[in-house]
């Protein structure tokens, strides 16, 4: 998990919504049961084969009500897990145990199912030399999660959003009056480190990125036989990018193609959750 504290902070930001989101008046029942503070325990049980990722996100959840919580790990984020594991054990008040459990939870499966879907496509291209990437197709608000769900489930990170690089799509190309148009004002108004890629969905727009000197060419939804013609068109003068309904069962067809970079927007739109449980909570005091 990453310790840049810009982003933890973003994190905790994001968490603490959550949470207020789920209680904005306090947690009812809670106070019911529990009126006054009492050290707990709790365990993390999976439901589902998988791999788990986000504990440090889960474990922050809870703190964020008890600075004093803690997650005993039985794994470790980015491990397989199986049907019936116990994967942790949440030492808390109770209150912040049941107060905090499904913003926990929901935070926790959707990273681990982010990170399982991810895992399933990257063991194909496992050993290929490309590499499988994310898209911005993300939850609104859920951007720093689920990219870091991609990376622990074995994939890599694309742009984090529109300030970072300059990606000329469809509209973007229109806007511009062409291809050659397009590129030529991103390299006469983005800063000289910035790459400028450009998605290309014919031949004939890969000949004019290729000529007018895009770094990246981003093959988009084309057929098999005219992204074989694309990457041998483009002869290593830019790195290549395939884009297009990748899944499981068709991403080594892209690998072989050559491209040095598959994206996959279905890594974070289409993934479900990892069924996850918190059970047997005890109270110890």
């Amino acid at each position: 998990m990453t310790t840049d504290p810009m982003i933890l902070a973003k994190m905790d930001a994001a968490i603490r919504a959550a949470l207020e989101e789920d209680m904005p008046f306090g947690d009812v029942s809670t106070m019911a049961v529990m009126p006054e503070p009492r050290p707990g325990r709790v365990q993390l049980i999976c439901k589902q084969d998988g791999v788990v990722a986000g504990l440090s996100v889960f474990e922050r959840a809870f703190q964020l009500i008890d600075p004093a919580a803690r997650v005993e790990r039985l794994v470790e984020d980015g491990d397989a897990v199986t049907v019936g594991q116990h994967l942790a054990t949440v030492f808390a008040d109770v209150r912040a145990l049941l107060e905090a459990e499904r913003v926990a939870l929901n935070f926790l499966q959707r990273m681990s199912g982010v990170a399982t879907y991810t895992a399933r496509i990257a063991r194909v291209l496992e050993g290929t030399g490309t590499r499988l990437v994310c898209t911005r197709k993300t939850t609104p608000g859920m951007r720093l999660f689920e990219r870091e769900a991609v990376r622990l489930g074995g994939g890599h990170l694309h742009r984090y959003g529109l300030s970072d690089a300059v990606m000329l799509k469809d509209n973007h190309i229109d806007a511009a009056g062409g291809v050659r148009q397009a590129i030529e004002a991103a390299r006469a108004t983005a800063p000289f480190v910035a790459k400028v890629e450009v998605e290309c969905e014919s031949l004939d727009m890969v000949r004019e990125a290729v000529d007018a000197g895009a770094d990246i060419i981003m093959l988009d939804n084309m057929s098999h036989d005219d992204m074989a013609e694309a990457v041998a068109l483009i002869g290593g003068r830019a790195i290549t990018e395939a884009s297009g309904n990748v899944t499981a069962q068709n991403a080594a067809e892209y690998a072989d193609l050559g491209v040095d970079i598959v994206s996959c927007g279905a890594l974070t739109h289409s993934a479900g959750i990892l069924d996850l449980s918190l059970k047997h909570l005890e109270v110890l005091g």
